[in-house]
């Protein structure tokens, strides 16, 4: 069952339930990166700068893609129980640690982070599987003092929709679908192509040179 043509169908649909934020000092932060292409209409339809949240998820020792946890370059969240032995888990934190350092590397090149100090801060992904990667995101993002956080995707399972509805950090939550036979988030996209690391870096610069013009 599909719901989105593809990642752009998805941004437009969730810019029109974001457009109120128009009216408040908004920063947009995407999780790169398949959070970016979404993230920049959204950015575009509020007239607002456009940033990226450096996370990764860490994969279950046998079974990459299920997440057990998520890094940022200050910040660790890990699932409850943990599911791995601390050697692995501090392996993985390095390895991870040094994949964000140089994605910071490359995404700030030209520019510098946005401040979001007093701030409001809607961060967007293109969809969530366990929540574990935007938690720790926004675990990230309040250690930085913005007034409100929201949370805005176009898809995710009831049970990440929770976790993030209990979230101290969350003030709002917006999001399109909730659907119960949650397997994968490219289910739900009819084309879910892999955004690059230069398809991000060029997203992010155009969005901004734009509001900047």
């Amino acid at each position: 069952m599909t719901m989105f043509k593809d990642r752009t169908d998805a941004g437009i649909q969730l810019a029109e339930k974001l457009i109120h934020f128009k009216d408040y000092d908004t920063v947009v932060i995407a999780i790169p990166r398949g959070g970016l292409p979404l993230a920049a209409i959204v950015a575009k339809t509020l007239e607002a700068p456009l940033d990226v949240a450096l996370t990764k998820k860490i994969g279950h020792p046998h079974n990459k893609e299920y997440a057990i946890g998520a890094i940022s370059l200050d910040s660790r969240i890990l699932s409850s129980p943990i599911e791995a032995s601390e050697a692995y888990i501090e392996k993985e934190t390095n390895r991870i640690r040094h994949v964000l350092s140089k994605r910071r590397d490359q995404y700030y090149k030209n520019s510098e982070p946005q401040d979001v100090k007093g701030k409001t801060v809607i961060i967007i992904d293109d969809g969530i599987a366990t929540g574990n990667t935007i938690l720790a995101t926004i675990e990230l993002v309040y250690k930085k003092d913005p007034s409100r956080i929201v949370v805005a995707i176009p898809v995710a399972p009831p049970s990440a929709l929770e976790k993030l509805n209990i979230s101290p950090y969350v003030d709002e939550v917006v999001y399109l679908e909730a659907p119960y036979n949650f397997q994968a988030v490219g289910q739900f996209y009819d084309q879910f192509h892999t955004v690059t690391d230069e398809m991000a870096i060029r997203i992010l610069e155009e969005c901004n040179q734009n509001l900047a013009d």
